[in-house]
């Protein structure tokens, strides 16, 4: 009877590790990475990337958005959105050093505000210490034609034809765009 139950219990056992294991490994919300190489530059957009899956994605509480509006969002799913970069950027008026940070964002209807801090811890569930905050821009939010199902982190450089700003890094989910230019 004790060995019954010892090789009921190992057999559950098994079945989770292999169950972690798959969940890991093929996780809904695959690690993707956006990298920009040029003029010296190397900086690398480490991040989670949710699917819209026929949900509502940007919106308020009262409508079940997924992500709310003036609310705290890590900028992705799992873990916080991480940027890595091996020089100085220059965002509006504030300097950000080579290093590795991560990056979230509050999500407004026509602005989002985007926090950059100095953490490089992965887990995103909750807001980072306030106190390791970098600094936070503001960056207009556009609404676009067609629907993008996953989120997607990019790079627009100034030689691009669908753009006349600096570079920027573009952020696109579902039917929202935004760019965040940088030096």
């Amino acid at each position: 009877m004790k060995k019954k139950i010892l090789y009921t219990l190992l057999v559950l056992l098994i079945a989770f590790i292999l169950f972690a294991v798959y969940t890991v490994n093929n996780p809904k919300s695959p690690l993707q990475t956006a990298v920009y190489s040029e003029n010296g530059k190397e900086i690398t957009i480490t991040y989670s990337s949710p699917f819209k899956n026929g949900r509502l994605i940007f919106g308020s509480e009262a409508d079940s958005a997924l992500v709310l509006y003036d609310k705290y969002w890590r900028t992705g799913a799992n873990r916080h959105t991480m940027l890595k970069t091996n020089s100085d950027l220059i965002f509006g008026n504030n300097t950000l050093p080579k290093g590795e940070y991560s990056l979230y964002s509050v999500p407004g209807n026509h602005t989002w505000d985007i926090t950059f801090n100095s953490t490089n811890a992965y887990f995103g569930i909750s807001q980072p210490d306030s106190e390791m905050d970098l600094f936070t821009i503001s960056v207009p939010s556009s609404t676009i034609e067609e629907s993008v199902e996953q989120l997607t982190f990019d790079f627009i450089s100034s030689n691009s034809e669908s753009s006349n700003l600096s570079t920027s890094i573009r952020l696109r989910w579902d039917l929202t765009e935004i760019l965040i230019p940088f030096n």
